[in-house]
């Protein structure tokens, strides 16, 4: 035999008497909770405060039902219920006590969605003390990272060549053809800018100097380096980011290696080698480019471009460029390394270390190329 189902809850109000009486019978369980919602949103609008209502009927009651029944008849007049129905079990009055007073409770204030200066003022010093733990993790893990470098030096076997090898393909060979373009292309406007404001002066000859002193100087190993700080930097966040969401460089680290042994410091000994060389082809590209406008548009030959290059470009310059280059490529190397290992472990947390990683390092290139520039012109190199 099938057990017989429990009979739903119902709603009956005799609208005739004044004033209105409500009976309530069945069962008011979560099983007739959407007939029961219904009848309650219909049978809503028609009590008032002086309606009777009759719970003799009641059967079956729980949570759901009993918040259906505060709905209609209101929290104050349930927390009443054991006045005006002292028939009911305790239980069930205890019940509908616990949900009024649970439902009862007034709702808590809105915060000020204004936007006022102290939130600004907040908002900057959060965004200050984030800075400031940054570029305190970036200085640890240089020191990690120097202090692991001096002890493999001195141990030659422990050096990997077959990754050092590879990571100086893939960030330096990889990447000539797009340096080459781009400095290529720079110089040819930069050539061309010069020519436009020289010519009003008469001074167009001075175009050859002009971009000799800039890609010697500085827009050869500061092209070379925002170039490797958006492409070499992001991938050594998302290598290094993949394999420890992968839990990878946690297996490293319980083989006994260590990680920085292992993945930074190819790397980085990759860029140290790749980035001057790099630096070098951008600043040959520049002045061919720089060249190229030169002999097209200023009618100065290939010969007296090189004549004026060789007399008014000393070497010091040539030094300044490519000095600068080993201190970049260290940076991107450490700032891309570090945002890969403080990847968390989702695919969310890789892309936004990998890009972290790109303008930070294009934003340490850039400050200490300032800091360099203003630093050789105080000492007049």
């Amino acid at each position: 035999m099938h057990p017989t189902s429990s009979p739903p809850g119902t709603l009956q109000l005799h609208s005739a008497a004044r004033p209105a009486h409500l009976r309530i019978a069945g069962d008011w369980t979560l099983a007739h909770y959407n007939a029961l919602r219904d009848a309650v949103v219909r049978m809503r609008p028609q009590l008032d405060e002086h309606s009777t209502v009759e719970l003799d009927g009641l059967g079956a009651l729980d949570t759901a039902g009993a918040g259906l029944l505060v709905e209609l008849l209101g929290p104050q007049r349930i927390a009443a219920v054991a006045q005006w129905a002292p028939q009911l079990p305790a239980e069930r009055l205890a019940l509908l006590h616990t949900v009024a007073a649970a439902l009862d409770r007034p709702a808590a204030p809105q915060p000020d969605q204004g936007y006022e200066f102290g939130d600004l003022l907040a908002h900057i010093g959060r965004t200050m003390q984030n800075i400031w733990c940054q570029q305190r993790e970036l200085l640890g893990f240089i020191g990690l990272t120097l202090q692991t470098l001096l002890s493999v030096l001195v141990r030659p076997q422990r050096w990997r060549p077959t990754p050092l090898v590879a990571h100086i393909e893939q960030t330096g060979l990889d990447a000539i053809p797009i340096v080459a373009l781009l400095t290529f292309l720079v110089g040819a406007v930069v050539a061309f800018l010069g020519a436009t404001v020289l010519a009003d002066f008469g001074a167009s000859i001075y175009t050859v100097t002009l971009v000799g002193f800039a890609f010697l100087r500085e827009f050869g190993v500061l092209l070379a380096a925002i170039l490797l700080a958006g492409r070499s930097a992001s991938a050594f966040a998302a290598q290094i980011g993949s394999m420890k969401a992968n839990e990878e460089i946690d297996a490293i680290r319980a083989l006994g290696l260590s990680p920085v042994e292992l993945l930074v410091l190819p790397r980085v000994l990759a860029m140290l080698i790749t980035l001057p060389i790099l630096t070098f082809i951008g600043m040959l590209s520049g002045i061919l480019g720089g060249a190229v406008v030169c002999v097209l548009a200023l009618d100065i030959s290939p010969t007296l471009f090189i004549t004026i290059l060789q007399r008014d470009i000393d070497l010091s310059h040539f030094l300044v460029g490519i000095g600068k280059a080993p201190v970049f490529a260290f940076i991107i190397a450490v700032i891309g390394c570090l945002e890969g290992f403080k990847v968390s472990g989702s695919a969310q947390s890789v892309g936004e270390h990998t890009t972290s990683s790109v303008v930070q390092s294009i934003f340490m290139v850039i400050l200490i190329d300032a800091i360099a520039a203003l630093f050789f012109m105080e000492m007049g190199w």
